[in-house]
């Protein structure tokens, strides 16, 4: 099992750019594909994007693809989403997950984190 913190949400004007990360704890980091979700108030828990255990593989959400990059650095058991050109509907609490393959679902995800709030505003 992998324990994941996310961190790096905040408040962001139209247009800007953020990143979030997620750091996870255990031995077992490199081998599990990492994805994120989120959420917007009233909605449901939707694919934005996720990497391969090695990260030679990466896909995304059509919603976010151009503007998002997801990355990892398996050294430091940590995954990132660098979020581009940012609009009001990207609003949303981001999820980390981790799991044994690239998922577009939420299914087949075995672990997640807490979420790291992410509004863009003007």
């Amino acid at each position: 099992q992998v324990q994941l913190v996310e961190s790096g949400g905040g408040l962001v004007q139209p247009g800007g750019l953020l990143s979030v990360s997620c750091a996870a704890s255990g031995r077992s980091f490199s081998t599990h594909a990492m994805g994120w979700f989120r959420q917007a108030p009233g909605k449901e828990r939707e694919f934005v994007a996720a990497i391969s255990a090695g990260g030679g593989y990466t896909t995304y959400a059509d919603s976010v693809k151009g503007r998002f990059t997801i990355s990892r650095d398996n050294a430091k058991n940590t995954v990132y989403l660098q979020m581009n050109s940012l609009k009001p509907q990207d609003t949303a609490d981001y999820y980390c997950a981790a799991g044994p393959v690239v998922s577009t679902t939420s299914l087949g995800w075995g672990s997640w984190g807490q979420g790291t709030q992410v509004t863009v505003s003007s």
